[in-house]
């Protein structure tokens, strides 16, 4: 039996990398430079240029064509590493400590191997058609593949065909093949990624003909790839993100609630919203202005990039005014300039338009007007655009949001100063989003931009991009992808991937909807609630007890801020996602592959939203490394199975992981009243788990680059469970430049069933009722906190 197994498994292998080659193409040399490795065949040269011994690049650069070394979406530079050459007659290997690259002469093949395991191997590698260059690949045949960018298709995407195009798709439900954001890039299963480096438009095709072929198909470019691979999930997703470039911690308070929707038509109702919010008690950090701050109506105003005087007749009191309240003015702004727009002639003068072939400004109709497109790419057209940001910069605007960056209509024969509108159109909002930011870094040196953005490209997370799923309908259906859409993006570096809160499109008064919707809120990335405004998207604006709850899902979301923030951090230092699969947990359980309702909410929090009406019950799967604690009234549910659950209408099911702490405060009406001078720390006490350990991560919420300049706090959590005993630890660290303050720590330590024996040197309270024991830590000094709790 143990025969016939090898049997299979070698003929399996052999299928794999002998499946298809490259018949014509013939091996000629290898020269390995100092930090390269060049092989030369008839028709074209590989370049192999490793990043660390993780990543690998390769690029093919066929006879006649020049290498093109820039990358739109690489900012981590080449690392020198240990590349042995090992030759023999039919074979060069490329060995690098972890990644090795076989080149097989004759058939001529390329294979890539992590740590001797083959991960996948070109099947064609380049070759041209009529219509597209194409690179493909070998897989077998049980492979799952993600990526692709923002799509709606089950988390498994293979067996699609994907366009790589930049595309709204309005009212989107349970299937989009097309959104607002494309990527490049693949992730497999099998613990690796693929990324083509290549901005023109094309397809990804993710073995849609079941010829277990994956290929990447382009319009013109570079023939260039990276293959990533990693350890486990985690580190595979940092080594790509550290590819492309971590995101920039956010600020704050855009970790808070939103007041948002198409849109406020005027200065004193964009007030009278706010001062609703502080009436109700409803914590609000920002409010998001429309199209109508630059004009009445919704057509042939686009492009005035000036406060309507009319309706918003002081703009600078304003935003002072919502400023004193704890509360940041944020304006929509989008690529084109109408012909009707006030900044039409400036910028036909200015020369900063998207041309035709004849070098004339390219017009054209589309549902806002007649328009030309800023060419960003013209030094000219980006420096005229940062101008927009910098005057209202000055005025007072506190964040932007940048729309229709896909961009929404850009012929193909448009052009601009780098290529035509199909070579650029994938990178117009990442380059976009790329201004803005830079904009900032010299101009506002000492803000953390916040820039709203649907429409992107691989690495613009390294732009403080904080993209959106576009306009959803406003149903559930549209709520159902959601999560799907957010764990895909994280994954693909977009961190902060997020919805409409309630849904965008159409005119649906469903409170239930709106609630669940709400709630799934607390536990992603952006709490913005978003829609056109026939039904209002503003919880103020709700019947009571929708409001009501509401409100309790807003505040649950401020208490959590220390949490939300500390993994904010962590996506910044190590491109983790904030929401994150489950196979982040069981990499090879297939139910944990395929889950798009459950995930987990950083390391410590199980979420699984209620995406149906009327349910009474829900299926929740829980990973079996942990034992899970009901976030709400503490009741255990062991790892390794799927539970059904009773809903209730105040939340949706949210568990705690054993052994975890979650720091909390006490609901504020902003961040401007943000402090750790006084806070909680639950933790989740759990007799199986014998350490744990938790770091809460503390700045002041807006210096950029805050930890680099050490400018922060970290205050470590440990415990210890042995022979009937816990022992907690609470350690604080200061950056080099940050100044000590005192703290009040409520700790709270659930699931103690009995009163402690013995806390020596504490006072405490024990509850039997909720099985909690309530301890006050002072932490007056950097020494070492040391609790010993005898049970």
């Amino acid at each position: 039996m143990k025969f016939i197994k090898f049997n299979l498994i070698t003929f399996l292998l052999i299928g794999f990398v002998v499946n298809a080659q490259n018949s014509t193409r013939k091996f000629e040399s290898v020269t390995n430079h100092k930090t390269y490795v060049e092989v030369k065949t008839n028709d074209g040269l590989y370049r192999f240029q490793p990043y660390g011994n993780e990543i690998i690049e390769t690029s093919f650069i066929p006879n006649g064509e020049a290498f093109n070394e820039s990358s739109h979406a690489v900012v981590l530079k080449p690392t020198v590493v240990e590349m042995q050459l090992i030759k023999s007659v039919n074979e060069t290997e490329i060995k690098m400590l972890d990644i090795s690259v076989k080149i097989k002469h004759a058939p001529f093949q390329v294979s890539y191997y992590y740590e001797g395991r083959l991960l996948t191997s070109e099947k064609n590698g380049y070759s041209k058609n009529k219509e597209y260059e194409v690179l493909d690949f070998n897989l077998t045949s049980e492979e799952i593949l993600y990526g692709g960018g923002a799509r709606v298709l089950g988390m498994n995407r293979r067996g699609y065909r994907l366009e790589l195009y930049n595309k709204a798709h309005y009212g989107y439900e349970t299937h989009s093949e097309l959104m607002n954001f494309t990527m490049p890039l693949v992730y497999s299963s099998k613990m690796y990624a693929i990324h083509f480096d290549n901005a023109p438009i094309g397809y990804l095709d993710l073995d849609s003909s079941k010829t277990n072929t994956l290929a990447y198909e382009t319009i013109s470019g570079r023939k260039t790839y990276q293959i990533i691979v990693g350890d486990d999930w985690k580190e595979l997703v940092e080594n790509y993100v550290s590819l492309t470039g971590f995101q920039p911690l956010i600020p704050r308070w855009a970790l808070g609630n939103f007041s948002s929707r198409f849109g406020y038509h005027s200065q004193e109702e964009t007030i009278e919203t706010i001062d609703a919010f502080i009436e109700e008690e409803i914590p609000v950090d920002a409010i998001i202005l429309d199209l109508y701050w630059f004009g009445k109506t919704v057509q042939g105003t686009m492009g005035n990039f000036e406060f309507d005087k009319d309706s918003f007749p002081n703009p600078e009191k304003m935003m002072k005014e919502l400023k004193d309240k704890g509360v940041k003015t944020i304006l929509i702004t989008e690529p084109f300039v109408l012909t009707t727009s006030s900044k039409w002639n400036d910028a036909v003068e200015k020369n900063i338009l998207g041309l035709t072939k004849e070098g004339k400004p390219y017009t054209y109709d589309f549902y806002f007007g007649n328009t030309g497109i800023i060419d960003i790419f013209k030094p000219e057209g980006a420096d005229w655009f940062w101008n927009v940001y910098k005057k209202h910069i000055d005025l007072g605007v506190g964040g932007w949001w940048g729309d229709l960056g896909e961009p929404e209509v850009h012929p193909s024969d448009l052009l601009h100063a780098t290529g035509t509108a199909d070579e650029v159109h994938n990178i117009y909002g990442h380059n976009w989003a790329k201004l803005v930011y830079q904009g900032y870094q010299k101009y506002v040196p000492e803000q953390r931009p916040f820039i709203l953005m649907r429409a992107g490209y691989s690495g613009s997370q390294h732009y403080g991009m904080i993209p959106w799923t576009g306009d959803v309908n406003r149903t559930w259906g549209g709520l159902q992808p959601q999560v799907e859409i957010a764990l895909q993006m994280g994954m693909q570096g977009m961190g902060y991937m997020h919805s409409d809160l309630g849904g965008f499109a159409g005119p649906n008064l469903d409170d239930e909807l709106y609630t669940r919707w709400l709630q799934y809120g607390v536990f992603q990335p952006i709490y913005r609630p978003h829609a056109q405004e026939d039904v209002p998207s503003e919880p103020v604006f709700r019947e009571s007890k929708t409001k009501a709850l509401a409100k309790k899902s807003i505040e649950l979301r401020y208490s959590l801020l220390p949490y939300n923030y500390t993994i904010s951090f962590e996506n910044n230092q190590f491109g983790t996602p904030l929401m994150r699969p489950l196979f982040f947990e069981e990499p090879t359980n297939s139910v944990a592959l395929n889950s798009k309702t459950t995930y987990l909410w950083g390391n410590e929090i199980l979420v699984s939203p209620v995406v149906e009406p009327g349910l009474k019950q829900q299926e929740v799967y829980f990973p079996s490394n942990s034992n899970w604690y009901n976030f709400y009234n503490d009741e255990k549910v062991e790892g390794g199975q799927t539970v059904t659950i009773d809903l209730v209408e105040e939340s949706i099911p949210t568990y705690v992981r054993g052994g975890a702490f979650i720091p909390r405060i006490q609901p504020i009406q902003n961040t401007a009243a943000y402090s750790l001078k006084s806070f909680d720390v639950h933790f989740y006490f759990d007799e199986t788990v014998s350490e744990s350990e938790y770091e809460l991560y503390n700045d002041d919420g807006e210096t950029p680059n805050a930890f680099e300049k050490g400018l922060y706090e970290i205050i470590e959590f440990d415990s210890e469970f042995k022979k009937n005993s816990l022992t907690i630890e609470i350690e604080q660290e200061l950056g080099d430049n940050y100044d000590f303050s005192s703290k009040e720590i409520q700790l709270i330590i659930h699931n103690i069933s009995k009163n402690p024996k013995k806390i020596k040197g504490y006072n405490y309270t024990w509850n039997e009722a909720e099985k909690t024991v309530v301890i006050t830590v002072s932490l007056n000094d950097l020494k070492e906190k040391n609790i010993k709790i005898k049970l």
